[in-house]
């Protein structure tokens, strides 16, 4: 005989992950090649979360190329798409969209260190290329729980109280999370370049 039932289960503070895919990424992601070349040319690049690799300077979506048009209207998409899904009562039509890009390259060796990005809403990344590997954390991107004082959770082994969650996308995907969430990128370990093509996008409501 059961003395107690259970009347209602919920989840308090969780972080949401979204992932898209592109519906034809292999012309758009030639393209996008094609523009970093262009762009690496030009620039030396800039010195952010980047270790060992490039990093475009300005936004990036503020070229007028049709690739990175076509990417920042993905980009926006999957923004509207992601808030909608974690507010009910969001309107789009009550707020401007801003969006910031900036393309990554690491080659062998290059890695992006752990940061976050203030004052956004969401941050993103897709991914442009991608080298294979069989074993091993080459690619990764890792985001560390934003949540303190959990040991004895872990200590459980339940698994919505990690410590961290690493993932490896494919070229051609987009993932999406708060732009608050600690994230890093494993070293690359290949001899290929990874390249991925990052974005902030920050709400405004309008006056």
């Amino acid at each position: 005989m059961k003395i107690i039932e259970q009347t209602k289960y919920e989840k308090l503070f969780s972080t949401p992950l979204f992932r898209f895919q592109a519906t034809d990424p292999i012309k758009l992601n030639r393209e996008l090649l094609d523009e970093g070349r262009r762009l690496r040319a030009a620039s030396e690049g800039v010195s952010k979360s980047n270790r060992g690799g490039w990093h475009s300077p300005g936004n990036l979506f503020a070229e007028t190329v049709p690739c990175i048009e076509k990417l920042r209207t993905m980009a926006e998409a999957a923004v509207l798409e992601a808030t909608a899904k974690v507010s009910s009562k969001f309107d789009p039509q009550s707020f401007r969209l801003k969006t910031f890009a900036w393309m990554n390259a690491n080659p062998s060796g290059g890695f992006n260190a752990p940061h976050t990005h203030p004052g956004a809403h969401w941050s993103g990344v897709y991914y442009v290329s991608q080298p294979e590997v069989e074993t091993g954390s080459s690619g990764q991107i890792e985001f560390l729980d934003p949540r303190s004082d959990l040991p004895n959770w872990r200590m459980l082994k339940a698994p919505a109280f990690n410590a961290k969650k690493a993932i490896r996308p494919e070229p051609g995907e987009l993932i999406l999370f708060p732009s608050y969430l600690v994230h890093w990128v494993y070293p690359n370990e290949t001899d290929e370049e990874r390249v991925t093509i990052a974005f902030n996008a920050t709400f405004r409501p309008l006056k």
